[in-house]
């Protein structure tokens, strides 16, 4: 990560290349890197706030993703990512404290420009990116829609993944519905909202929980590179199964009551 965040700081002084920026932080737009370009792009996230009768309070979990991605050609993009994580809570029951760093292993993002938003009414993007990190293997699906009418810009991606771990003898699938809306200001500044509903389904046999999180995204771009960045509470949640988490209106056993995160990219 901090190899990242110094390379991002130089090209910030040195600007000299074109990035295709991203304005929204979750919600992937349907266009896709041009034939030929490279682009690094970094992610953090901060998943905070769960709850102490689930034995999480201090609740932090941090997300870092190193991505490389590449046009193939106009329509096909291939990038891959590297993944790691830390997570850190108190028990207060017990008075334990849980801090650790875990490698999440590498994926590999596929994704196709079906429908180009220029030509069409709604711009169309198919992406898969399946990940393992030795132990554990995802595999993730999108439907990516969006298009543009002036100043603004719109997005909506449907999700499904599955999550194998312990070698595969457990799994768990999630489905997501995420969009986003933003205006662009002026030439470098947008801003919008963006809202994301995350669903978890253990073994598939039962659907567990939903959380509901929006909040406000803001993107800026100069010549060369560009940021995003997104701040976004729950702001409605429901445990399926019972309320560990003790709360009415929020589900804070496998989610949290606030998401943060910075995207920054540039070309190379």
């Amino acid at each position: 990560m901090l190899f990242g965040i110094v390379i991002f700081g130089a090209v910030c002084v040195a600007g000299t290349a074109s990035a295709d920026n991203r304005i929204f932080t979750y919600t992937y737009e349907p266009e896709t890197e041009p034939r030929g370009d490279w682009e690094y792009e970094q992610s953090i996230t901060l998943r905070t706030g769960r709850s102490a009768a689930v034995g999480q309070s201090d609740y932090q979990f941090w997300q870092f993703r190193e991505e490389i991605e590449h046009g193939v050609t106009d329509r096909y993009t291939v990038a891959l990512y590297l993944n790691h994580e830390y997570e850190h809570f108190n028990d207060p029951a017990t008075g334990a404290t849980t801090s650790r760093h875990e490698w999440r292993g590498a994926s590999v993002e596929n994704r196709y420009l079906v429908l180009d938003p220029v030509d069409h009414a709604v711009g169309l993007t198919l992406y898969l990116e399946p990940a393992y990190d030795g132990n554990n293997a995802e595999l993730e699906q999108k439907i990516i829609l969006g298009q543009r009418y002036g100043d603004w810009k719109w997005a909506v991606n449907l999700t499904h993944a599955t999550e194998w771990t312990e070698n595969f003898r457990n799994s768990e699938g999630e489905l997501e519905l995420s969009a986003g809306l933003a205006r662009q200001l002026n030439h470098r500044w947008s801003l919008g909202v963006e809202i994301r509903d995350h669903n978890e389904l253990p073994e598939y046999d039962q659907w567990e929980n939903t959380a509901v999180f929006a909040g406000p995204v803001v993107s800026y771009r100069r010549l060369g590179w560009w940021a995003a960045l997104s701040v976004m509470p729950q702001i409605y949640g429901t445990n399926f199964a019972g309320n560990p988490g003790g709360s009415h209106q929020l589900e804070l056993q496998g989610h949290e009551r606030l998401n943060v995160r910075l995207l920054f990219g540039f070309d190379f």
